[in-house]
């Protein structure tokens, strides 16, 4: 089987995308929002590559209620660090949600905060299902160039004191997000 090369898969860690194929279009951006939005928009950018038609952004996630464990596909994504509210109120117009067709209903928040306070973790979860580093800067550079982009999740950990485990939990994570992979270009 051919992949589509047109794809860019993008992670954040090479311990997230352990197991993507080896003939996978890969970026890997580093941890967090700054380093996701420079990698990205490098990569759209890069005329000297095929043009990319779709982003497929994987990796781990917090879970911000018990009952959610495995992979997700989310929907909408909210940059949960940024006073985006009160901006607007003095003027200034931001985006800090986007909206994906194809998801599974699932929210998820996104921020450079790494989400290990169980305080944290009640208040995102009054706005949404999942936390993550990545997500709403690839959403942002994405709809900023005018790609379709999708997202997959897989919870690593409860978003509490248990996250500080990541390291140790996320191979596990990297194998169903290999397998979706390989299930997707079928």
């Amino acid at each position: 089987m051919t992949p589509d090369r047109s794809a860019l898969i993008v992670a954040a860690t090479r311990a997230e995308a352990k197991y993507v194929p080896a003939d996978a279009r890969l970026l890997i951006t580093g941890i967090g929002k700054v380093r996701a939005s420079i990698a990205l928009t490098r990569a759209l950018a890069d005329t000297t590559e095929p043009p990319i038609t779709e982003i497929i952004n994987i990796g781990t996630a917090g879970a911000l209620h018990d009952h959610h464990a495995g992979l997700f596909l989310p929907s909408v994504v909210l940059e949960h660090d940024i006073s985006a509210a009160e901006l607007r109120a003095m003027g200034y117009p931001l985006i800090d949600r986007w909206e994906f067709a194809g998801g599974d209903g699932t929210v998820i928040a996104s921020g450079d905060t790494f989400v290990a306070d169980p305080v944290r973790r009640a208040e995102l979860a009054q706005h949404a299902d999942l936390v993550d580093m990545e997500s709403c800067a690839v959403a942002h550079v994405a709809a900023e160039f005018g790609i379709g982009c999708r997202f997959v999740k897989v919870v690593s950990d409860s978003a509490d004191e248990g996250a500080m485990e990541w390291p140790s939990l996320v191979d596990a994570a990297a194998r169903d997000l290999g397998e979706w992979l390989v299930a997707d270009q079928r």
